[in-house]
C-alpha cells in the first residue's frame, strides 16, 4: 500500500465545510469544494507518494500494468484503473443528468471523432453507473418514481399549462418519455413563466420546486424534478444509478464509486453544456420502485452493496467498536479512503497509516488487505471478474 493524494475539484455546487472537515483543514475552504478524486481518470489523477515525491498514478499504472492491475483487469478493461472513488460534498443541488450504457458510449463517441470541432456529448468511449453512500444525511432524485404520483403533484400547482404533461401520464409508464419529453422541450420563451407559475403554488413538492426554481428560474428540468424519486438518505444507506437512471443530487456529503468515465448527459438545473435530444434517447422510461440500498453485512465489520457490474465492488470497513483487526480479500487493484478515527491498512507488503479524509492505493500483486486501530474506511476494487 501507498499513500494516495487526490486532488479537488472545485465546481461553484460544492460544501465550503464538508471535504475540509473531514481532512481536517481550515473551514470554510477558499473555493467551493465539491469532489475529491481519487483514482487514475486522465481528467484529474489521483498521485501516489514516494519518498516525498508525488507521482501520477496514471504513470504508476503505465510503467508496471501487470503488478499494478492484474493480469485479469488487463484482459477485461485494459491498460486503465476501471473505478473511480470519489468524496462528494453538495451543498447546492447537480444537474439533471444520465449516464450512457457502454454501447451507447462506445458508439456516441466513435461518432463525434469524426465530427470537426463543437461540444462532445461522449468525451470517452466507457459507461459510467454510479454507487453513492451516504455519509451524512443525503437527498437526491433518483429514478422515476410511479407516474400517478408525479400527476397528482404537478396537479396539485394548479399550472393549467401542464395539461398537456398529465395527460401523457395518465397513460402510466407509457407515457414517461412523452411527459418528460414536453417539458424539457418547453418553448424557451415561455420556460420562466412555467417555473414562475409553478414556484408560487403549493402542493406536496412545494419546497422542492423553490429550491430548485430559486436557482434556475427559466428551466424545465424544475418541473422534470417531480417526475422523479425524492430519496433522504440515511448514512450508509445507498443509491444506484445505471445507464439510464435519470437522476440529480441535491444536498450532502457521500462516498462515490462508479466506472471510471466522464459520459454525462445533461437535461437541465445546470449552466453547463445540456444534451436534450441525447439525453432523451438514452433514458430509460421505467419506474424505479426502491432506489434505495441498505448494507449487506458480509463479515464482522464488513458491509458491501451489490451492484451488477464488475467495473467496481465497494465495501465499508469498521474497526475498533467491534473487531479489532479486519481482513479483506478483494481482487485486482484497490483504492481505501478513511471517513472516521484512525486506521493502520497494510497488503501483506507495505502498511499505510490514515486518518479521516486521507486514502491509500495498492497493486493487484499484493495480499489480502488488513485493517486494524479504531475507525472506519472505504474499500474500492474491481468487482469479481
Amino acid at each position: 500500500m501507498e499513500p494516495l493524494h487526490g486532488p479537488i475539484k472545485d465546481y461553484a455546487w460544492g460544501s465550503r465545510s464538508a471535504i475540509a472537515e473531514l481532512q481536517g483543514r481550515p473551514v470554510p475552504s477558499a473555493t467551493p469544494e465539491a469532489e475529491l478524486w481519487l483514482g487514475a481518470h486522465p481528467g484529474a489523477p489521483a498521485a501516489v507518494e514516494r519518498e516525498g515525491r508525488r507521482i501520477a498514478l496514471t504513470e504508476v499504472l503505465a510503467a508496471e500494468p501487470v503488478d499494478w492491475l492484474g493480469q485479469p483487469v488487463l484482459d477485461r478493461f485494459g491498460t486503465r484503473l476501471p473505478f473511480l472513488l470519489k468524496v462528494l460534498a453538495a451543498a447546492a443541488p447537480l444537474s439533471l443528468q444520465a449516464h450512457p450504457d457502454a454501447e451507447q458510449a462506445r458508439a456516441g463517441h466513435a461518432a463525434e471523432q469524426a465530427r470537426p470541432g463543437g461540444h462532445r456529448n461522449y468525451v470517452d468511449p466507457f459507461h459510467k453507473p454510479e454507487l453513492l453512500v451516504a455519509l451524512g444525511p443525503m437527498e437526491a432524485l433518483c429514478g422515476f418514481r410511479d407516474p400517478a404520483a408525479s400527476a397528482r403533484s404537478l396537479a396539485a400547482l394548479g399550472v393549467p399549462q401542464l395539461r398537456p404533461v398529465l395527460d401523457a401520464l395518465a397513460a402510466g409508464p407509457a407515457g414517461l418519455a412523452e411527459a418528460v419529453r414536453r417539458l424539457l422541450e418547453w418553448p424557451t420563451a415561455e420556460r420562466a413563466g412555467l417555473v414562475a407559475a409553478a414556484r408560487t403554488a403549493g402542493g406536496p413538492d412545494a419546497d422542492l420546486v423553490a429550491l430548485l426554481a430559486g436557482a434556475y428560474p427559466a428551466d424545465p428540468g424544475v418541473l422534470v424534478a417531480l417526475l422523479l424519486n425524492r430519496v433522504r438518505l440515511a448514512p450508509g444507506e445507498a443509491i444506484w444509478m445505471p445507464a439510464g437512471n435519470l437522476h440529480a443530487y441535491l444536498s450532502g456529503t457521500g462516498v462515490e464509486v462508479m466506472a471510471a468515465s466522464d459520459n454525462v448527459l445533461r437535461g437541465g438545473l445546470t449552466p453547463k453544456h445540456v444534451a436534450v435530444a441525447e439525453l432523451l434517447r438514452v433514458l430509460r422510461f421505467e419506474v424505479l420502485d426502491e432506489p434505495v440500498i441498505a448494507p449487506r453485512s458480509v463479515a464482522d465489520g464488513v458491509v458491501t452493496w451489490p451492484v451488477p457490474v464488475d467495473d467496481f465492488a465497494l465495501h465499508r470497513v469498521t474497526v475498533g467498536g467491534g473487531p479489532r483487526e479486519v481482513t479483506l480479500a478483494v481482487p485486482g487493484p484497490r483504492v481505501v479512503l478513511c471517513t472516521a478515527g484512525r486506521i493502520t491498512v497494510t497488503d501483506g507488503v507495505a502498511s499505510v497509516a490514515l486518518s479521516p479524509g486521507r486514502a491509500a492505493v495498492g497493486p493487484a500483486a499484493g495480499g489480502a488487505l488488513t485493517v486494524t486501530g479504531d475507525g472506519e474506511t472505504y474499500v474500492a476494487s474491481t468487482g469479481q471478474l
